[in-house]
């Protein structure tokens, strides 16, 4: 059935300019979401499909479409995934035609989504170079939108580690100036990205302390950039002046293995590696290359052994 609803729903978006219908009740996606978690992809795409009948292609038929296509990625239905992905990214093109990227969230979401799972659809059937070319020009034509970040971590995966680790802006910080990474060569560096409202961040925060305590001796440094993200505490807006000391306060409260560390406080910093969650870890050997980029937490003893690994084998070898 998605293959036929598919096809409609295409050429239907194309035909009406993919017309945008007024939200209306009904929104299919908190039902798409539990089919999904039930791996019930079936029930999926029939309730796609009799959205679409009547509503017409709206947003929240964008969003569906890419919740079901993210789903099958994830369940190891790639080809299906990709194909999902592909209408999705079709439709949410065809809608960004007529309003700002970010005027609201979930189609620059959803087109999030489907340019990664199509990415990756390449990379995996070994067309890496193909994957690359077509995030560069993605990342070109939504660069300074919500989506960046998201493109920018794909490229990211496929291609940092191995490479000279990307500058940091350090014009401004909490705390202490931090040097720049060319001035920590000799050095293993750990670049824990995080944000104020993260609660992933603020759980791998004593996996950091003791690995610092255990480390501290042996040549690590930790790097903490972080971000201003326009709200504080409840999400209310806030300007820089607000929110900056709010940041330090979070940090003096919930990163106590932070207190001495370097945090360069640029949102050009998370852009620039792609960080579109938190907390994103980078790990540089001693040559300042990046050895490891990971979003997402980490375990004390995956990260350890990480850790070991460049801190030591390095040093030998040197």
């Amino acid at each position: 059935m998605i293959w036929r609803t598919l096809a409609i729903v295409f050429a239907v978006g194309l035909v009406a300019g993919c017309v945008e219908l007024p939200a209306l009740p009904g929104d299919p996606v908190p039902a798409v979401r539990e089919a999904v978690a039930a791996k019930d992809f079936k029930r999926a795409e029939v309730l796609l499909d009799d959205y679409r009948i009547e509503r017409g292609t709206t947003l929240e038929l964008v969003d569906g479409l890419s919740v079901l296509a993210q789903g099958l990625n994830a369940a190891g239905e790639r080809s299906q995934a990709a194909v999902v992905a592909r209408t999705t990214y079709d439709l949410a093109s065809k809608l960004l035609l007529a309003r700002p990227v970010d005027q609201e969230p979930r189609v620059p979401v959803a087109l999030g989504r489907a340019i990664e799972i199509m990415a990756q659809a390449n990379a995996r059937r070994g067309a890496t170079d193909v994957a690359l070319v077509f995030l560069e020009s993605e990342l070109e034509a939504y660069r300074g939108t919500s989506v960046e970040k998201r493109i920018q971590r794909n490229i990211n995966l496929l291609s940092i580690e191995g490479t000279i680790a990307p500058p940091l802006d350090l014009t401004e910080h909490l705390g202490a100036a931090s040097p720049p990474l060319t001035a920590l060569k000799g050095r293993v560096v750990l670049l824990f990205f995080w944000a104020h409202y993260c609660a992933d961040c603020k759980a791998q925060a004593p996996v950091l302390a003791r690995l610092a305590e255990k480390y501290r001796n042996d040549g690590l440094a930790i790097v903490a950039p972080t971000q201003r993200y326009g709200y504080v505490a409840e999400g209310k807006d806030a300007a820089p002046a607000v929110e900056t000391p709010y940041i330090e306060e979070v940090r003096r409260v919930h990163y106590p293995v932070l207190a001495n560390v370097p945090i360069p406080l640029s949102d050009a910093n998370h852009r620039r590696y792609g960080v579109s969650s938190t907390p994103t870890i980078v790990l540089l050997s001693r040559d300042g290359r990046v050895a490891l980029y990971h979003p997402g937490t980490m375990t004390e003893t995956a990260l350890d052994t990480e850790l070991r690994a460049l801190l030591f084998a390095e040093s030998k070898a040197s």
